[in-house]
C-alpha cells in the first residue's frame, strides 16, 4: 500500500471514533468560541469576559452531571484546550476522557474575504495543520473541526468559492485524518439572506455534492468522517413562511441526494437559530418518513449555552441553576436526536 494512504489500523481507529460520536440520542457541544466571539455572548449578560471567566465558565459546562448521557464530544478552541480544572489541576481534555466524552478542537484560523468574489470567504488555516494536529491528538483530542461559511445572495454562492472551501475541507480532512483525528466536514451555508427554501435547498446540494468529490479527490476516508452542516431554511429575511415538517423534508432529501451512506453521522450546526426552533427541526427531522442511513444529531453551541449564560451571569452562586438549564437543553436535543422530544417533556 502507497505510504500516502492510511493504515489498516489508523482506518479502524477513525471509524470508531466517528461512531462513537454518531452515537444514537447523543450529539456534540460546540465550546469552540474563541475570545472575541464569546464577547458577543457574554456581552448581553453583562458578563466580563476575560480568561479566567471563559475557563470558569465552560469548567462549569463539562462537569455538569450526567450530560454524558446526551453529549458524545465536545469541541474547544485552542485556549480551552489547554486549561484546567481549578481543584485539581486536570486538563479539560483528560476531564472530559473521564467523563465519557470525546474532547475535540477547532482548527481553521477563521475566515478570509476570497479575492474575485462579492465578498465571498474562504478558510483560513492549513499552513501548519499537520503539525498543530499532530500536537492535539498526543494531549488527548480524537476529533477536530474547520468551518467553511457559503452566502446566498443574488450573485452568490459563486462556483469559485463553492471550489475553493470544497478543496480546502478536503485538504483539512486528509490531514486530520494522517495525524488520527476524525474531522468533522462543516460547510455552513449562512442564513443570512432572504433566499426562500427551495433556493437554499439547490444551493446546499450543490455544495454538499461539490465537497463530497472534493473529499474523493482528496482520498478521506469516509468512514472515518462527520458531516456538521446547516440545516435546510428559508433565508432570515424571507417573507415566505414554511412549517417546520417542509424544513425537514427539505433538509433529508437535500441530504439523501448528496451525502454518502459510509458517513457515520450528520451533527447539525444550529446556524442563528433559537434553542427552540434548533430542537423542533432537529426532532421533526428525525421523523421524516424517508431512508435515513445515518445518525442525524446536533453539534450546538449558541443552542445548547443561550438558556445557561442567562442564568449564570457569571456568578459562581448561580452555577447550580446554570447547570440544571445545561441539562435540560442536552436532554431535550438528545430525544429530538431520536425524534422523541415532545413540548411537555
Amino acid at each position: 500500500m502507497s505510504p500516502h494512504y492510511l493504515s489498516r489500523d489508523i482506518q479502524v481507529e477513525l471509524a470508531q471514533i466517528a461512531q462513537s460520536i454518531a452515537t444514537p440520542g447523543k450529539g456534540i457541544l460546540a465550546a469552540d468560541e474563541h475570545a472575541a466571539i464569546i464577547e458577543s455572548r457574554f456581552s448581553p449578560m453583562d458578563i466580563q469576559n476575560n480568561e479566567e471567566n471563559r475557563r470558569y465558565y465552560r469548567q462549569m459546562l463539562f462537569r455538569t452531571k450526567e450530560c454524558s448521557q446526551y453529549l458524545s464530544g465536545i469541541i474547544l478552541c485552542h485556549e480551552t484546550f489547554y486549561h484546567k480544572t481549578d481543584d485539581d489541576d486536570i486538563p479539560f481534555p483528560r476531564l472530559l476522557n473521564e467523563m465519557g466524552i470525546m474532547p475535540g478542537i477547532t482548527v481553521d484560523r477563521g475566515l478570509i474575504i476570497l479575492g474575485g468574489t462579492d465578498n465571498e470567504t474562504t478558510t483560513q488555516g492549513l499552513g501548519g495543520l499537520e503539525e498543530r494536529c499532530r500536537e492535539y491528538k498526543k494531549n488527548g483530542a480524537q476529533f477536530a473541526k474547520w468551518r467553511a461559511l457559503i452566502k446566498i445572495s443574488p450573485t452568490c454562492p459563486s462556483q469559485l468559492a463553492i471550489n475553493e472551501n470544497a478543496s480546502k475541507l478536503a485538504r483539512y480532512a486528509s490531514i486530520c485524518q494522517q495525524c488520527a483525528l476524525v474531522p468533522i466536514v462543516e460547510p455552513e451555508v449562512s442564513l443570512e439572506g432572504d433566499h426562500d427554501l427551495e433556493q437554499c435547498q439547490r444551493v446546499t446540494e450543490q455544495v454538499l455534492a461539490t465537497v463530497y468529490k472534493a473529499l474523493s479527490d482528496h482520498h478521506v476516508y469516509l468512514e472515518g468522517t462527520l458531516l456538521k452542516p446547516n440545516i435546510v431554511t428559508p433565508g432570515i429575511n424571507c417573507a415566505k413562511k414554511y412549517t417546520i415538517e417542509q424544513i425537514a423534508e427539505a433538509t433529508v432529501i437535500a441530504f439523501r441526494r448528496t451525502v454518502p451512506t459510509a458517513v457515520p453521522g450528520i451533527m447539525f450546526l444550529s446556524g442563528g437559530h433559537n434553542e427552540e426552533n434548533s430542537t423542533a427541526y432537529l426532532n421533526a427531522i428525525n421523523r421524516v418518513q424517508l431512508y435515513k442511513p445515518w445518525v442525524l444529531s446536533f453539534s450546538y453551541g449558541r443552542a445548547l449555552q443561550t438558556s445557561v449564560l442567562r442564568a449564570w451571569k457569571g456568578n459562581k452562586n448561580n452555577s447550580e441553576q446554570a447547570r440544571k438549564e445545561f441539562m435540560r437543553l442536552t436532554r431535550q436535543n438528545g430525544l429530538a436526536s431520536l425524534g422523541q422530544y415532545e413540548i411537555s417533556a
